[in-house]
């Protein structure tokens, strides 16, 4: 069985993707903002543990890895967590999953939550640091992030993923993908182990897309993660 975090587990895709990870009995350790949200996450019992923070907060952010440390390596890291049209975009949706990513230790697995919005983003790295980032470029930045570690480490493997637009919190009651199988590529991602390819996926529903072009480029992946570590004073390496 593995040892699996899930960010942004409270509700929606998050906790979706701990509770299917959970009935396959993997060891689920769960992501909230604070430890209030847990009530809204179910039977807290059945999580190998939780950790607390929120993301749109640099301190907090590395008070999360801090805390997922302890419990040792993970076999997979699910960085679902996400906020959409919101001052602190670009912070939950790029700037977290970049720390935690540098600050903990290497995963066997890496997924991260991209959009179809994503290639509507902008490859100007300004809008990162000036905060006029929108949704849409915060997506383009993860996934071109997921793509750059996918070659990066040796026993990591890491993919991005479009999870649709699902009836969530964030998605509306009128979204039209189907909610399920909004968290089935990623359980499958986290546990599978033959997914192809094994490394450097944009999937939609376990099935590979193309991405935006910027997200392949290994030139852009490269000025964004100087960008990134510049911006949050975290080495990657």
């Amino acid at each position: 069985m593995a040892l699996v975090l899930v960010t942004g587990a409270a509700g929606g895709l998050g906790l979706d993707t701990a509770n299917a990870l959970a009935d396959e009995g993997h060891e689920v350790v769960v992501h909230v903002r604070n430890r209030a949200r847990l009530t809204e996450a179910g039977d807290t019992a059945r999580w190998e543990g939780v950790v607390t923070g929120d993301l749109a907060e640099p301190d907090e952010i590395r008070g999360v890895a801090r805390q997922a440390s302890g419990f040792g390596r993970f076999d997979t890291v699910i960085h679902n967590a996400g906020v959409m049209n919101r001052p602190e975009d670009v912070t939950v949706n790029t700037v977290a999953p970049y720390t935690l990513t540098a600050l903990m230790e290497k995963p066997g697995r890496l997924v991260y939550l991209s959009s179809s919005m994503h290639r509507s983003g902008s490859t100007d790295l300004r809008r990162l640091t000036s905060g006029s980032a929108s949704y849409d470029d915060t997506k383009l930045w993860v996934t071109a992030l997921a793509l750059a570690f996918a070659s990066r480490w040796e026993g990591t493997t890491s993919h991005a993923v479009d999870p649709g637009w699902v009836p969530t919190r964030m998605g509306g009651r009128g979204a039209p993908d189907d909610l399920t199988a909004g968290h089935q590529t990623q359980v499958w991602l986290a546990t599978h182990p033959d997914a192809t390819p094994g490394t450097g996926g944009y999937w939609y529903h376990q099935r590979v897309q193309t991405p935006h072009p910027a997200a392949q480029d290994e030139e852009f992946q490269a000025r964004l993660i100087e960008t990134l570590e510049q911006y949050t004073g975290v080495s990657l390496d």
